[in-house]
């Protein structure tokens, strides 16, 4: 049974590595925070295995492990913000391997920063959206309706759009 979810874990990660890492660094503050806050996602979903029922696929329940462990986080860290006085440093996330011209660079740190003002409701909605999940997805993890979630992506995109118009 322990060597089975092993190699269903390793498959998965294999498949949505990428995925959970960029979900981590929307919630992060740098890139440190992200590398740290996807070490805990994966802790959570290893620890979490026996509790998959295969009810959904694997990647739609690591998600959810994955969102909930950002916002427990961001909720943490937003408690011990006034604790701390902290150095922001400029971070340029590793997005895929594709390289970007300086203008197209330009645009994905403006969309970041942007998304990173959501609230975070947006930013869990938006953050699924950015990977490419479909909408009937975003609603199962989330727990929402399908229609729910196809009208609140319309409304991020707007204010999306105008974050980064205001930028640029």
């Amino acid at each position: 049974m322990k060597k089975e979810q092993e190699t269903i874990f390793l498959s998965a990660l294999e498949s949505n590595r990428e995925k959970l890492f960029r979900i981590c660094s929307i919630y992060a503050k740098d890139d440190e925070d992200a590398k740290d806050l996807f070490q805990e996602v994966l802790v959570q979903v290893w620890r979490s295995m026996s509790t998959f029922k295969g009810n959904s696929a694997i990647g739609t329940w690591m998600f959810r492990v994955a969102l909930n462990v950002c916002l427990r986080f961001k909720s943490k860290h937003t408690k011990n913000q006034n604790r701390f006085i902290r150095l922001d440093s400029i971070t340029v996330a590793n997005f895929g391997s594709i390289e970007n011209s300086e203008n197209e660079n330009e645009k994905l740190n403006s969309l970041i920063k942007c998304v990173k003002e959501l609230n975070q409701a947006d930013k869990a909605i938006v953050s699924l959206y950015l990977e490419g999940i479909a909408y009937k997805e975003i609603a199962s993890i989330l727990g929402l309706s399908e229609n729910h979630i196809a009208v609140k992506v319309k409304r991020i995109k707007s204010k999306l759009l105008n974050c980064i118009n205001k930028i640029l």
